[in-house]
């Protein structure tokens, strides 16, 4: 008997720097009665979905970007979609930037389970980008001046029937990312993303060329770990500044089954069956017979590359 997760690969239109927390929710809350109207078993939402990509944006005194972040999830704002997810019995993953009781910053994402009950939380850990005003750049992005490296790691969690895992935005570039998550059985990674369409250093960095590149990385992640990738993005111009979009469903041979068409709110869902990662798992990346650990020290002694001496 196969196992269908129906999943809503829910991309978000630009979100400006001047809207509300209360009118973005209520673009999600369409987006999830959309997904709930077409039998879906979860909806994944994007990157920081509340607000608009602020990294971008420079503040000498840090502080005054914690209005930008969420102290607590549930909140006031949020409550409509775990109420709905409750009441419809659907799941659903979100992105936002999270103020722990501590006074400690994150890029967060949690999995919320089909009972409307945070089930697993995950906070960004390859921070792109810079931590200080860079003003060569035709735009900031200031990721590490705002949040802290995830502390959790690569967790997965059981849940509707299936192995689910999550990641964000630069995390899907790093192959460390989905093996750690492949070495949990992980059969589905759900991740949001916020991606401009040029980068701020190289202008020569063409918009296909960045696509391809996302792509490339999330179909490579779920065939070298036979698992589904749902990949969410925020598209179209946020004050000015474009994203790309290309919010993408793959499967575990790393295909690209689903795939967005607009750079607007928009629902792209396909039924994922979570047995179509066995054959892979059982065969090819059989990790218990392949795997030679013996050899890949490197991976967790060292960081930067270390050429052979001329």
């Amino acid at each position: 008997m196969s196992r269908i997760i129906k999943v809503g690969a829910a991309q978000s239109g630009p979100v400006q720097k001047a809207e509300d927390r209360d009118s973005t929710v209520a673009r999600l809350l369409e987006l999830m009665k959309q997904a709930r109207s077409e039998n879906c078993d979860m909806v994944v939402f994007t990157e920081l979905a509340l607000t608009t990509f602020f990294p971008r944006y420079y503040s000498e005194d840090r502080a005054e970007m914690d209005v930008w972040f969420e102290t607590a999830m549930p909140n006031p704002a949020t409550q409509p979609l775990f109420d709905y997810a409750h009441d419809n019995a659907i799941g659903f993953s979100l992105g936002y930037g999270e103020l722990t009781p501590d006074g400690r910053h994150f890029n967060t994402q949690v999995l919320v389970d089909k009972t409307g009950e945070i089930i697993g939380k995950y906070r960004k850990v390859h921070l792109p980008g810079h931590a200080e005003l860079e003003p060569e750049r035709s735009f900031q992005h200031l990721e590490k001046r705002y949040f802290l490296p995830g502390d959790k790691g690569f967790p997965v969690w059981r849940t509707m029937g299936g192995v689910l895992g999550m990641c964000i935005c630069n995390d899907r570039r790093w192959p460390e990312t989905f093996r750690v998550m492949g070495l949990q059985g992980v059969e589905m990674v759900v991740l949001g993303y916020n991606t401009p369409s040029g980068n701020s250093l190289k202008s020569d960095e063409t918009a296909d060329t960045r696509k391809h590149h996302s792509r490339l990385s999330m179909q490579a992640g779920a065939y070298q770990n036979a698992t589904w990738v749902v990949g969410v993005a925020k598209a179209g111009d946020e004050d000015g500044h474009h994203l790309f979009g290309d919010t993408c469903i793959i499967d575990p041979n790393g295909y690209v089954v689903a795939r967005a068409e607009t750079e607007e709110d928009e629902l792209v869902t396909y039924a994922c069956d979570l047995d179509a990662t066995k054959f892979l798992k059982e065969s090819t990346f059989n990790f218990a017979a392949h795997r030679r650990i013996e050899h890949y020290g490197r991976i967790t002694t060292q960081a930067g590359a270390e050429p052979p001496e001329e």
